[in-house]
């Protein structure tokens, strides 16, 4: 059997009902170095870093019954995915996950409206606010939010969010996903602009949150110019953002930097929070199977 329809069969059991987006082929973890295939719907979106697929798996992506694009992996370009086989895709469709329905694009930049290794986590969320909201009003604050699926997530399972990102244009693409879900974006909080500076206006409002998402580019630079680096500036980051917690409330602290590591990651967090925190180590997704790069910690106060 080819090392891609082996990995594809090894993810049936993924692809259900109320999710259909997730990752078909991840790379050396599949025995494809440098080769990713993502479903969104059923559209899928082939990736590639530095390698050359090889000739049977592209002409057996090409007699596939569906809409394939590729997109080249680089750090230098960061062009949208461009068109391989099968009808060319409108500007945008829909996409599934634990039933949260997704605006995806394949025309529109380099990312294409949700990341996929977040999902358990974002079920993870949904989880913990059912789990809390028969006590009190659930608020969640989803910092550097992009398209605002942590957010859907948590007002799905009846909190009320705040969005916060830089980009209008995404604060936009967020409010659609409220619509496609059936949620009233006017009863949430979309804000834009820097989170450091919306921390500090939170924290001198006496703002509260039941829970707080930290999942910030790993570099960036704010509108006054001050630069922002995951491995130096992430303990910062969450210490600004316990000052807006609430007692008993959590945090969701994550990174992909691949020069962190795990165990740098959580003294990171340990240096900058109290003692009195407990911090959980949370996984990546059975369908990310390469290498553990995604750095995600649940802090609970």
């Amino acid at each position: 059997m080819s090392p891609w329809i082996h990995a594809i069969e090894r993810r049936a059991s993924l692809h259900t009902a109320e999710t259909n987006a997730l990752r078909l082929i991840d790379g050396a973890g599949d025995g494809m170095p440098g080769i990713y295939l993502e479903a969104f719907a059923d559209h899928w979106l082939l990736s590639t870093a530095q390698a050359t697929p090889p000739p049977a798996f592209l002409s057996w992506l090409r007699a596939q019954p569906r809409s394939i694009y590729h997109k080249q992996l680089s750090q230098q370009q960061k062009d949208s995915p461009q068109h391989f086989s099968g009808p060319p895709l409108p500007e945008t469709f829909l996409a599934q996950e634990h039933a949260m329905l997704c605006e995806i694009s394949f025309h529109s930049g380099y990312s294409q409206g949700i990341f996929l290794d977040q999902r358990d986590n974002r079920q993870r969320v949904r989880q913990a606010v059912l789990a809390a909201k028969n006590t009190a009003p659930i608020t969640i604050l989803n910092t550097f939010a992009y398209t605002g699926a942590f957010s859907v997530a948590a007002a799905l399972a009846g909190a009320t969010t705040t969005t916060l990102d830089l980009s209008q244009p995404y604060l936009d693409w967020a409010k659609r996903n409220f619509l496609h879900n059936q949620l009233d974006p006017n009863q949430h909080h979309f804000c834009k602009g820097d989170t450091f500076h919306w921390l500090r206006r939170f924290q001198k409002q006496g703002r509260k949150f039941h829970g707080i998402i930290l999942d910030p580019p790993t570099f960036s630079r704010d509108e006054k110019g001050k630069v922002f680096r995951v491995e130096k500036n992430f303990g910062e980051l969450a210490q600004l953002a316990h000052t807006c917690l609430e007692q008993g409330g959590w945090m969701l602290c994550c990174t992909n930097c691949h020069q962190l590591s795990h165990r740098e990651f959580e003294a990171q967090l340990r240096a900058a929070l109290p003692r009195s925190i407990t911090l959980r180590h949370g996984g990546m997704p059975a369908d990310f199977t390469e290498s553990p790069y995604l750095k995600n910690i649940w802090i609970q106060i």
